[in-house]
C-alpha cells in the first residue's frame, strides 16, 4: 500500500499546500456542480417531463421497442447509471494507481459527461431514447469524475488543511451553480433576451439552451484543474494486463482495509447517514410539491436556498471540525439531519418549508465537506492508491442513494404519505451516529 522507497520524491516539494494547485482543485467543483444542479434537480426533470408528455400524447413513451411511463424510465435511468459507476470505479480506480494516470480517467469522465450534456440540447421529447442515453451518460462522466477529483484531495494537501480546502471546494460548486442556474431561469423567463420567441415553444429552446450552457461551463471551467493537478508518478512501466493489474491494486486497498478498524467504522457511519442524506436531498423538491403544494418556480426557490445556506454550512462545519475535530463536527450535522427528519412530519405551511429548507442547505454542505476531508485523512500517509480508497466511498454513497430512495419509495407506497417516509429517514442517521461513536477519527491538530 505505502511506498516507502520513494514517499517524497513521489511530489514535488511545493505541490502540497500550494495555493494555485488547490484553487485549481477547488475550481472543479464550480466547474462540475452546474450537472448536479441544473441537470439532476431542477431544470432538466421538467423539461422531460413536458416533452415526453407532449410528444406522445401521455405519460407512457416508447423506449427501444417497450412502452414505459416518462417518469419510471428516467428514474431507472439514473439509477443504472449510479450502478454503473458502482462497478467500474473500483476497477478503474486500481488501474489509475498502478499507472499513475488519475487526471487521465478524471478528464475521460468529465468529457463524456460535458459532451452529453451538450447533446441533450437536441433533446426535443420524441427522441426519448436518445434522450435517456444522454441523460445516462452525463450521470455517469459526473459521478466517475468525482472519485477521481475526491483522490487528488490527500496528495494535494496535508490533513491540517483538509477540512478547510474540502469546505472552500463545495462552496465554489455552490456558488457557481446557483449563478448558472440563475442564468438559465432568467433566459428562460424571458427567451426574448436571446432572439427567441416570447412564447412556451421559446421557452422549451431556452431551456434546451441551459443544457448547453452547463456543457461548456463544464468543459471550459475544468481545464484549470486539468492544468495544474498533476499525477503522481508510480514507475509502473508495464501497460499489458491493466485490469488484471487494477484488480490487484484494488485488493491491495481491500485487503489493508481490514487492519484499518477507524477507516471501516467511518466508511459504515458514512454509507448509513448517507441513505439519509442523500435521499432527502434528491426528494425535498419533490416533497414540497405533494405535501406542501408549492408551484414550481418556489421549488426552485426553495433549491437555491439549500445552495446558498449550503456555503455557510460547509465553511462552519469545516470550522468545527478544524477546532474541535471531525466526530464531533459530523456528530453536530447528523443530528441536525435527524431533527429535520421529524420536523417535516410535522410541516404544514409554505414558510415553515423554507425554514425547514434553510437548515437542510446548512448540514448538506457541512456534512459533506467534513465527510470528504475526514476519510482523506484516514488515508495513510504516502499511500499512491488513493483512487482506489475513494472507490469505496463513492460505492458507499451510491449504494446509500439506492438503498435509501427505495426504502423513501417502499415507506410511501405502503403509507401513501410521504411524511411517513421523510420521518423513517432518522432510522439512517441514528445507525450511522452509533457506527460513527465507534470510530476513532483524527483529532485536531492542536490537541495531538
Amino acid at each position: 500500500m505505502i511506498d516507502s522507497t520513494h514517499p517524497v520524491q513521489a511530489q514535488k516539494p511545493t505541490y502540497k499546500n500550494n495555493p494555485k494547485v488547490i484553487n485549481a482543485w477547488c475550481s472543479y467543483d464550480w466547474a462540475n456542480s452546474v450537472y448536479n444542479l441544473t441537470i439532476t434537480a431542477t431544470i432538466f426533470p421538467v423539461y422531460y417531463s413536458a416533452v415526453t408528455r407532449e410528444a406522445y400524447g401521455g405519460e407512457t413513451v416508447n423506449f427501444l421497442g417497450i412502452q414505459v411511463q416518462n417518469t419510471v424510465l428516467y428514474s431507472y435511468a439514473i439509477s443504472f447509471s449510479f450502478l454503473v459507476i458502482v462497478f467500474l470505479s473500483p476497477v478503474l480506480s486500481g488501474i489509475a494507481d498502478y499507472s499513475g494516470k488519475k487526471k487521465r480517467f478524471m478528464q475521460f469522465f468529465t468529457y463524456t459527461g460535458s459532451l452529453a450534456c451538450l447533446g441533450l440540447f437536441l433533446f426535443t421529447g420524441e427522441n426519448v431514447t436518445y434522450g435517456i442515453i444522454c441523460s445516462v451518460l452525463a450521470s455517469i462522466g459526473y459521478a466517475g469524475a468525482l472519485v477521481f477529483y475526491n483522490a487528488f484531495l490527500p496528495e494535494i494537501a496535508t490533513p491540517d488543511r483538509m477540512d478547510k480546502i474540502s469546505a472552500k471546494g463545495f462552496s465554489m460548486g455552490y456558488t457557481g451553480s446557483v449563478v448558472l442556474l440563475l442564468v438559465n431561469v432568467l433566459i428562460i423567463s424571458n427567451p426574448g433576451w436571446v432572439g427567441l420567441p416570447d412564447t412556451d415553444a421559446g421557452k422549451l429552446q431556452a431551456t434546451r439552451l441551459a443544457f448547453l450552457m452547463v456543457g461548456i461551463w463544464w468543459l471550459c471551467f475544468s481545464q484549470i484543474a486539468f492544468y495544474f493537478l498533476k499525477d503522481q508518478p508510480t514507475h509502473n512501466k508495464a501497460t499489458s494486463g491493466l485490469l488484471t493489474k487494477g484488480f490487484h491494486e484494488l485488493s491491495k486497498v481491500l485487503r489493508s482495509l481490514r487492519e484499518q478498524k477507524p477507516t471501516l467504522r467511518f466508511l459504515s457511519a458514512f454509507f448509513f447517514y448517507s441513505m439519509g442524506v442523500q435521499t432527502v436531498m434528491l426528494l425535498a423538491p419533490l416533497f414540497g410539491e405533494a405535501e406542501i403544494h408549492l408551484p414550481g418556480d418556489k421549488l426552485i426557490l426553495t433549491v437555491l436556498i439549500l445552495q446558498i445556506v449550503a456555503i455557510l454550512g460547509a465553511q462552519l462545519f469545516a470550522r468545527i471540525a478544524t477546532n474541535k475535530g471531525n466526530k464531533l463536527s459530523i456528530a453536530i450535522a447528523i443530528c441536525i439531519w435527524a431533527c429535520i427528519c421529524i420536523a417535516a412530519y410535522f410541516l404544514t405551511t409554505e414558510i415553515q418549508f423554507y425554514i425547514l429548507a434553510a437548515f437542510l442547505g446548512l448540514v448538506m454542505g457541512g456534512i459533506q465537506s467534513v465527510s470528504r476531508s475526514t476519510y482523506s485523512k484516514l488515508i495513510p500517509i504516502g499511500t499512491k492508491d488513493t483512487a482506489s480508497y475513494f472507490s469505496l466511498y463513492d460505492v458507499s454513497e451510491k449504494l446509500a442513494i439506492v438503498l435509501g430512495t427505495f426504502s423513501y419509495g417502499l415507506i410511501l407506497q405502503l403509507t401513501g404519505s410521504m411524511r411517513n417516509s421523510a420521518a423513517s429517514m432518522i432510522v439512517f442517521f441514528i445507525a450511522g451516529f452509533i457506527f460513527l461513536m465507534m470510530a476513532r477519527l483524527p483529532k485536531p491538530e492542536h490537541n495531538k
